[in-house]
């Protein structure tokens, strides 16, 4: 562990060539390099996390229109957190500061969803880094601890690249069979089939991309497999489990020292889904939910 940033106490995690960071606040996986290779997009020590950039995103992901959602009957108000927008936006632990354990390979945070305006639930969250010969697998772990049940959902914001390698002449992947139309707000308001070029292949520099999936596919072992592949036939691999069974997918052109990068957002429900009720778990008293996903390089 390092000294005090802007995101809090940073936490390195090693093992062979494969190394970690990360930081504190928001449990944000703000580096991963496998080889030396940076896979995770790095910003400066001294800013501020950018653009939500590796956080956990619960207990919800992505937005909720006008911060307002419907709780069994019951009209919850949530504060604004996206005023641009007017949204509450990628939950409630973005700036929280999360408890650490870890060691040479392994690091535990843990943080609770405290009662609050807009969510009167009291949830426990961990989310666990476990570096693997190719890159790292997280888990996340949440468990309700109010009496009645708790409605959840979750997600996680990487920022993605290939080390050495321009964004642009990446093709990415999605395997998903629909997506989702949005407003001016970034809201959902439909949907339509995933274009074949996108399921098959298509080069990053060719695309803006800002949008949620649905209908994603798994493969035999029970993964979904986003692909970015690099001109030299190297490819990064975020795959989610059982339970992700949404993604976002965010080229992004403002993200600090880089002029492309592309988000991948394991995401278990889509946005405002508080309100459309999309992947949103109620959790019973004292149940736990456990998820994992993970990139790998190669």
């Amino acid at each position: 562990m390092s000294s005090f940033s802007p995101t809090g106490t940073q936490v390195h995690l090693r093992r062979g060539g494969v190394t970690a960071q990360i930081a504190q606040v928001g449990a944000s996986l703000r580096s991963l390099r496998v080889g030396g290779v940076d896979l995770i997009a790095p910003y400066a020590e001294d800013i501020p996390t950018p653009g939500a950039s590796g956080i956990v995103l619960a207990p919800w992901p992505n937005r909720i229109r006008d911060g307002k959602w419907d709780d069994a009957g019951t009209t919850r108000q949530l504060s604004v957190s996206e005023p641009k927008f007017g949204n509450a936006s990628h939950g409630l632990l973005r700036f929280a500061s999360y408890e650490i354990e870890q060691t040479d390979a392994v690091a535990t945070l843990r943080a609770t969803i405290v009662p609050q305006t807009g969510y009167p639930y009291l949830v426990d969250t961990g989310v666990t880094y476990t570096l693997t010969d190719d890159g790292i697998e997280i888990g996340h772990t949440l468990t309700n601890r109010t009496p009645t049940a708790a409605p959840v959902a979750l997600g996680a914001h990487p920022y993605l690249l290939i080390g050495g390698v321009d964004t642009s002449d990446l093709v990415l992947r999605v395997p998903a069979a629909t997506r989702f139309d949005t407003d001016d707000r970034q809201l959902p308001v439909g949907t339509r089939p995933v274009d074949a070029a996108l399921r098959e292949g298509v080069r990053v520099g060719d695309v803006q991309l800002d949008t949620g999936f649905a209908d994603l596919s798994r493969d035999d072992d029970g993964r979904v497999r986003h692909f970015l592949t690099a001109p030299d036939g190297r490819r990064l691999t975020l795959w989610q489990g059982e339970g992700f069974d949404y993604s976002q997918v965010y080229t992004a052109t403002n993200y600090p020292d880089h002029d492309l990068v592309v988000a991948i957002e394991p995401m278990t429900a889509p946005a405002d889904a508080f309100n459309s009720g999309l992947g949103v778990r109620r959790l019973a008293p004292g149940e736990t939910w456990s998820l994992t996903w993970g990139i790998a390089f190669g």
